[in-house]
């Protein structure tokens, strides 16, 4: 058995259906994406055993001063697990071609599941219940950084998956009752979800741009999305879907139900009121002013922005049999049209009929304490239904142990540098524009 660098073809041939694990963030597409986009190196290795590649992985170079480095498996390495033999002699590999490179670390977060929960809340899967994946990777010499709880470690420790291979009826069954009926809101609004194209990544940036203001993180310039979307329609699929209202549509329908409304109003006797229609009328009263400030606030946006406009717009990934909830941005008006639960419901729908097997809403948080401010959107992804997924987490596997203390210590501080500059350059931005 042997490690050689692998050409395209035999590496994708070999990653992306892997019976064991297969995922975008170990695709060719995604090492060409942050080599063009972040700087980064990527190798695509292999270990051959008799002409036979067993195991591979994108590894990612991070150089760093005084000629040193650090090498990332983005949710690698592509081998069964439980395969001690291989994962001891890749590892051995992996750790000479790290040497070779002047690496401090090597840093993998494996697709390994630690804890599966369903939509009822209960426990349906210890992928490492007997710990000896676990065990055996701190053998080897792995470090593990920790259980944590929120977005602390390169890829989410969380998400939420939905298993396709069920009918839509019982996806569907497992929503929420808040979902469903939000949905059905959108609907009868009048509000239209579209496969968008390349020209509307401009609209996608704006409304991703909007959302990471108001959720306090820094994403991507244009340029990272228009090439990530070229390089994986080349090779894989990205899709963009554009969630929109239809103004005066959705006017028409909350004009037909002020008229309904009104005309119960009417009807109701005017003498001698019981308690029961007294109450009626009270509730139509409210429903009354409630659609009358709804239709004056409609009118003010038609005016503003035009009679259609683009609430949402969210990219979905696919790789292998899975498909990803990678990015969505929404606008943060007309927020009762629901477009954003109707977008997510087209695109599930879409992932579906293209026989997926597994829609990933990529990423979510573990500390479910009430005022963990990204609480609000794990409990928008749970009312899907999806499994609730803990993976097992990162690991450093240490060859410079000096340089290693020296960078780990660091490199945060200089991270919340960069963040705090991204943070004021999007402000800015967002007040040109």
């Amino acid at each position: 058995m042997k490690l050689k660098i692998l050409e395209k073809n035999e590496y994708e041939k070999f990653v992306k259906n892997n019976p064991y694990k297969s995922h975008f963030l170990q695709s060719y597409d995604w090492g060409e994406l942050v080599k063009k986009e972040r700087g980064l190196i990527p190798y695509y290795l292999g270990l051959v055993d008799n002409k036979k590649i067993i195991s591979a992985t994108l590894l990612l170079k991070k150089s760093l001063p005084l000629g040193l480095c650090y090498l990332y498996a983005p949710r690698g390495y592509v081998l069964d697990f439980n395969n001690f033999k291989i994962l001891d002699k890749f590892t051995e590999e992996i750790v000479k071609f790290a040497k070779k490179k002047k690496a401090i670390y090597v840093k993998i977060d494996p697709d390994i599941i630690w804890r599966k929960e369903n939509y009822k809340g209960e426990i349906t899967e210890f992928e490492s219940l007997d710990r000896k994946i676990y065990n055996e990777l701190l053998r080897l010499g792995y470090k593990h950084l920790g259980f944590t709880k929120n977005f602390e470690t390169m890829q989410p420790r969380y998400t939420f998956r939905i298993d396709l291979n069920q009918s839509m009826e019982e996806i569907e069954n497992h929503f929420s009752k808040t979902t469903k009926q939000r949905i059905a809101k959108s609907l009868k609004l009048k509000t239209k979800v579209v496969i968008g194209s390349e020209k509307d990544l401009p609209t996608f940036y704006h409304l991703m741009m909007l959302t990471e203001s108001r959720k306090d993180f820094v994403s991507y310039g244009i340029d990272y999305y228009k090439t990530l979307y070229k390089l994986f329609n080349e090779d894989n699929k990205a899709t963009l879907f554009l969630g929109k209202v239809n103004i005066e549509e959705s006017l028409k329908v909350l004009k037909e139900e002020l008229k309904d409304v009104n005309k119960k109003i009417e009807e109701l006797p005017k003498e001698n009121m019981s308690k029961s229609v007294k109450n009626k009328l009270k509730e139509l009263t409210r429903q009354n002013e409630s659609l009358n400030r709804e239709i004056e606030k409609y009118n003010t946006y038609l005016i503003e922005y035009g009679n259609e406009v683009t609430l949402s717009a969210h990219m979905i990934l696919e790789y292998g049999n899975k498909a990803w909830v990678l990015y969505a941005g929404n606008h943060n008006i007309l927020t009762e049209t629901y477009v954003n639960y109707h977008t997510y419901y087209e695109h599930l729908k879409f992932c579906k009929n293209r026989g997926l097997q597994i829609y990933d809403q990529f990423g979510t948080i573990g500390d479910l304490s009430k005022d963990n401010p990204r609480l609000g959107l794990h409990e928008f992804k749970k009312k899907f239904g999806g499994d609730y997924i803990e993976f097992m987490g990162e690991f450093d596997y240490v060859i410079n142990p000096f340089y290693y203390f020296a960078f780990t210590k660091a490199v945060p501080i200089y991270r919340n540098l960069v963040k705090r500059r991204k943070k004021k350059e999007l402000k800015d931005e967002i007040e040109r524009n």
